[in-house]
């Protein structure tokens, strides 16, 4: 349990994500970075962009998202690196029952 406490006191960034907010005038452009970044098939990819905003990378460094967002940009897309802030480490009481 330290070594988890220790972890959130050190990493103060949160977890990072990609989020797809328009797939731009040639949608299947960013079909394509969206597959092979995320090695999902052309049509799961099809199907994750036709829910807007779309997650498609989760918990990545800071790094990868900037590339992916950069090659999302160039295919057209719009699309931004969200960070989730941590609030502290998790919980650990065990719960009592009533």
């Amino acid at each position: 349990m330290m070594a988890q406490e220790y972890g959130w006191l050190v990493c103060d960034q949160g977890p990072i994500s990609v989020v797809v907010t328009d797939p731009g005038p040639c949608p299947i452009e960013a079909l394509k970075v969206v597959s092979r970044r995320t090695g999902l098939s052309l049509w799961h990819s099809k199907s994750l962009i036709g829910r807007l905003p779309a997650t498609i990378l989760d918990d990545v460094t800071q790094e990868v998202a900037e590339a992916v967002v950069r090659e999302l940009h160039e295919a057209g897309a719009h699309a931004e690196v969200r960070e989730e802030k941590r609030h502290g480490p998790p919980s650990t009481e065990s719960r009592s029952a009533p």
